[in-house]
C-alpha cells in the first residue's frame, strides 16, 4: 500500500491548510478597502479641512482667552507688570470688601428686572398688530425694526441724554402739559429708568421673532374658537399665547444674556462714571472701569468670570422652569 491517502468513494478530500498568517491577509485587505470606503463617503479629510477656520477661531479666539482670563482671576496684573498669583483674593475682595460690586449688582438686576418684561411685552404687543392685513405693512414693520437695528450706538445713546437732559425734548413736550421737567439723567431717582426706557425702545428684535411665529400658528384654532364665541381677548389668552409659548422662550434667554451685557448706553448716558452716584453703574461699565480704568485686570477677570456664572445660572434656572409652561408640538 502507497504512502499516498486514500479516500473512500464519496468522501470530499481534506481542505489544505495554509500556512499560518495567510488566511488573514484577505480579511484585512477587505477592512481596509471598508475603511476606506467609508472615508470616501464621509468625505475625507475635505470637512475638516473647510471647517479649520471655525476651529481656529473657537480655540484661539474664544476657548483660549476664556482659559487665560480664569487665571488671570487668581492674579493681580495691572497690564503692565508681570501678574502675581494671588489665589482666591480677587473673589474674596468681591464679595466681603468692595461695595460698589454690589452697588452694580442692584443696578443690574433691577435695569435687567424691568426692562425684559416691559421689552418683549411691548414686541408681542406690536406683533400681534402688525399680524393682520393692514395697509403699508412693511412700512410698519421697518418703522418699528429700525430702533433695533440702530442698537446700542453710540449716536443713539447720546441722542438719549439729550432728549432727557433739563433742557431736553422730554421736559418740552411736559411743558406743553404745564409740567415742570428736570434733569432726568442727572438724577439718581430716575437715571436708571431713562436707560430702562432705551431698552424697551429698541423691542425691533423681539417683534421680528415674536412675528414669524404668529405667521406659523394654524388658522383653522381661531376659526373654531370663533365660532365657539370666543372673543379676540380670550383666543389671545387660550390659543396664541400658549402656542406662541417657545418662542417667549427663545426671547427671554436672548433678552436676559443680553441686558446683563448691556454697556454702551450707560458708559455714554454717565460719561463713563456709573453716575450719579452710582445710578447708573451697571455691572458691564464697572467690570470696564477696574480693567481699563483702574488697571486691575486680574480682578476685573475674576467679575467677568462671576458675570458668566450669573447668567449661565438664570439660563438654566429658565430650562427648568420651561417644563412648566412651555409647550411644544409633543
Amino acid at each position: 500500500m502507497t504512502t499516498e491517502t486514500v479516500h473512500k468513494a464519496g468522501e470530499e478530500p481534506p481542505a489544505a491548510v495554509a500556512p499560518a498568517g495567510r488566511d488573514r491577509a484577505p480579511d484585512r485587505e477587505r477592512e481596509r478597502e471598508r475603511k476606506r470606503a467609508a472615508r470616501r463617503r464621509a468625505g475625507g479629510w475635505w470637512p475638516f479641512l473647510f471647517l479649520a477656520p471655525w476651529f481656529i477661531g473657537v480655540f484661539g479666539l474664544v476657548i483660549g482667552p476664556m482659559l487665560d482670563s480664569l487665571y488671570l482671576s487668581f492674579t493681580d496684573f495691572d497690564l503692565l507688570t508681570p501678574a502675581k498669583w494671588t489665589g482666591a483674593d480677587n473673589y474674596t475682595r468681591m464679595f466681603t470688601e468692595d461695595p460698589n460690586f454690589w452697588q452694580s449688582v442692584r443696578v443690574t438686576l433691577v435695569y435687567v428686572g424691568v426692562s425684559v418684561p416691559l421689552k418683549l411685552a411691548l414686541a408681542l404687543g406690536v406683533a400681534v398688530l402688525l399680524n393682520r392685513p393692514l395697509r403699508g405693512l412693511g412700512f410698519y414693520r421697518a418703522a418699528f425694526y429700525l430702533p433695533s437695528l440702530l442698537g446700542g450706538a453710540v449716536a443713539v445713546a447720546i441722542m438719549w441724554r439729550q432728549i432727557f437732559g433739563e433742557d431736553g425734548l422730554f421736559n418740552a413736550v411736559l411743558g406743553w402739559f404745564g409740567i415742570e421737567g428736570q434733569d432726568w439723567i442727572s438724577s439718581p431717582d430716575t437715571s436708571i429708568y431713562t436707560l430702562i426706557l432705551l431698552a424697551v425702545w429698541q423691542f425691533g428684535t423681539p417683534m421680528v421673532i415674536f412675528l414669524a411665529g404668529l405667521k406659523q400658528l394654524p388658522k383653522d384654532v381661531y376659526e373654531a374658537a370663533a365660532i365657539d364665541g370666543a372673543g379676540p381677548f380670550t383666543r389671545f389668552r387660550r390659543i396664541t399665547l400658549p402656542l406662541l409659548t417657545p418662542i417667549v422662550f427663545f426671547n427671554v434667554i436672548l433678552q436676559i444674556i443680553g441686558s446683563f451685557q448691556t454697556f454702551t448706553p450707560a458708559y455714554v448716558v454717565s460719561n463713563g462714571s456709573g453716575g450719579p452716584i452710582g445710578s447708573t453703574m451697571l455691572y458691564s461699565l464697572y467690570l470696564y472701569k477696574k480693567g481699563f480704568a483702574d488697571f486691575q485686570m486680574g480682578y476685573a477677570s475674576a467679575l467677568a468670570w462671576v458675570l458668566f456664572l450669573v447668567i449661565a445660572l438664570f439660563t438654566a434656572v429658565n430650562f427648568i422652569a420651561s417644563r412648566y409652561w412651555v409647550h411644544y408640538d409633543d
